[in-house]
């Protein structure tokens, strides 16, 4: 099986393409049932974010993985493939692999160096393990992920100005310290937004929400007041700053609520939501700083040299994924050489004893010993070797040479090698990766 990757994300394409692309909960737990039970994947996982919407899939075929993927994510978006096509991109197996690290480093965000993602990380493998779409392919990558997070921010600055999408924005309306905030949402980046404005010195910070006992448990954990969602027009004109950031499908405010709000006045209005919660024309209110996710995009969390090394980190931890990959992909025929050898020992003793009756007990044992410790030591350096060979780039044709020169029974090694199939790391396919594999 093989690591296969298909997504969308800021990279690729601008807010009003993510925004018809974008999954609540329900709609990411539909597609990745959905791919995991196609013909040609066998595990999925989804990762869906205010900036990108990826499908992580473990297939035997590479076309036919990547032609069931892309028709599921059109069909549960609602976006037809030809409008999606050119917007997606394409990772296969190492290109999976490193594109996933990347990401999960903060590399790959809005906001360059965030740690917010890897939470989102760990959350896509939590909900893919509760979903059974996960298996022992994908648990071992976005295991190895979180890992690859978390030194790079132990071993670099990359997160040492503790930026996030949310706090980038506040900086980016103008501040907040000692301005009324109103906050629209109770979800995970409503909860970051209110603990980022009460930790910052905001004056005041009211969340509201369509389910009102959301509201108040979050205000109970962090601090605030909490209003119901229909309070919103008149929580407004007790404001100076909103932060907007709900699941809904369309514009949450509108033009009018914020110009009557604002009249005139300094006001600052961030929206982190996608789909967008605001309606763009009330950037254009005298008096109104909109800041957008677009507007966000591809700010720097740390220091080049910070950067360069994080990409140093995730360059380094690919390869030993891989070679740890590798390595186990001659395990099976390892494996089947070795029931092989045990076979015909068990064959020639039974010989043996059918040409020479005569031995007792402990001289069978002693013959038995022997001629397995012949064996076992003819067999022990070639299966020593072709495991550390095999961790090196080809490293898994050493296998090939052994299943040859020692005739194996595929049907054997393929018993052995269902649960975790060589891997192919010659191709990658992708507008980023540059190639399709044959």
């Amino acid at each position: 099986m093989s690591y296969l990757v298909v997504g969308i994300s800021h990279r690729s394409a601008d807010i009003s393409v993510l925004e018809r692309v974008a999954l609540d909960p329900d709609a990411a737990t539909k597609l990745a049932l959905a791919v995991q039970h196609t013909p040609a994947v066998s595990e999925s996982a989804v990762l869906a974010t205010c900036n990108r919407t990826e499908v992580y899939a473990n297939v035997d075929r590479f076309h036919a993985g990547m032609d069931e993927v892309t028709a599921i994510l059109a069909d549960v978006t609602g976006v037809p493939l030809l409008d999606l096509a050119e917007h997606l991109y394409v990772h296969f197996e190492e290109g999976a692999v490193a594109h996933l690290f990347q990401v999960a480093v903060g590399l790959d965000s809005m906001i360059v160096g965030e740690s917010q993602i890897v939470g989102q990380v760990k959350e896509s493998l939590r909900v893919g393990q509760d979903l059974e779409t996960i298996g022992t392919g994908l648990n071992a990558l976005f295991q190895h992920a979180l890992r690859v997070g978390k030194r790079a921010r132990a071993e670099t600055g990359i997160d040492s100005a503790g930026r996030s999408v949310v706090s980038a924005g506040l900086e980016a309306v103008g501040g907040f310290e000692g301005r009324r905030a109103l906050v629209v949402g109770a979800g995970s980046m409503a909860s970051l937004a209110a603990q980022t404005l009460l930790n910052g010195g905001a004056a005041s910070v009211t969340i509201a929400n369509r389910n009102y006992e959301r509201a108040v448990l979050l205000t109970d954990r962090v601090g605030g007041t909490a209003i119901k969602l229909a309070d919103v027009p008149s929580a407004l004109h007790e404001a100076d700053l909103v932060v907007s950031c709900t699941g809904a499908r369309g514009v949450v405010l509108t033009e009018d609520m914020i110009r009557s709000a604002a009249d005139g006045r300094e006001f600052g209005v961030l929206d982190v939501a996608l789909p967008r919660d605001v309606d763009p024309a009330a950037a254009r209110i005298p008096g109104v700083k909109l800041v957008t996710l677009a507007d966000l995009a591809g700010t720097a969390g740390g220091s080049e040299h910070d950067i360069d090394e994080v990409r140093r980190i995730v360059g380094e931890e690919t390869g030993a994924f891989e070679a740890t990959r590798r390595a186990a992909s001659v395990t099976p025929t390892v494996v089947a050489l070795r029931a092989m050898a045990s076979g015909l020992v068990d064959a020639e003793l039974a010989r043996l004893e059918r040409r020479l009756p005569g031995l007792d007990e402990a001289q069978r044992a002693e013959v038995a010993r022997t001629v397995r410790r012949v064996v076992d030591k003819v067999l022990h350096t070639p299966t020593v070797r072709v495991k550390e060979l095999a961790a090196d780039p080809g490293g898994p044709t050493y296998a090939d040479a052994l299943r040859e020169l020692f005739a194996l029974d595929p049907a054997t090694v393929d018993a052995v090698t269902a649960p975790m199939a060589p891997q192919d790391t010659t191709a990658t396919a992708a507008q980023t990766n540059g190639g399709d594999p044959a």
